[in-house]
């Protein structure tokens, strides 16, 4: 089942964020969740993060929620808010 998990960063998070990127990317290759897609969203003009969008697959939300919890992300305490959503992708059109 795929998952989407929106999160917008508190303000002011730009160096804790930078602190915790290298463990989180390396949490992330550990393989603990399968990824389709992450990355940060940013500001219009794309300069600025200002959160993470994730698409995973995952067996149930309490898979989820184990992924999250050991995040650096998650621990460095950079989201104001999180949200998970079950997906249902209907519509592929890379080439």
């Amino acid at each position: 089942m795929l998952f989407v998990i929106f999160c917008i960063d508190k303000p002011g998070m730009e160096e804790k964020r930078a602190a915790a990127m290298k463990p989180h990317v390396d949490y992330l290759a550990t393989g603990v969740i399968k990824l389709v897609m992450s990355g940060p969203l940013t500001s219009d003009d794309g300069e600025k993060v200002i959160g993470s969008l994730y698409v995973v697959e995952a067996e149930n939300r309490a898979e989820i929620e184990e992924f999250q919890k050991n995040d650096p992300l998650v621990q460095a305490d950079i989201w104001e808010t999180v949200e998970v959503r079950a997906f249902n992708k209907r519509v592929d059109n890379r080439d």
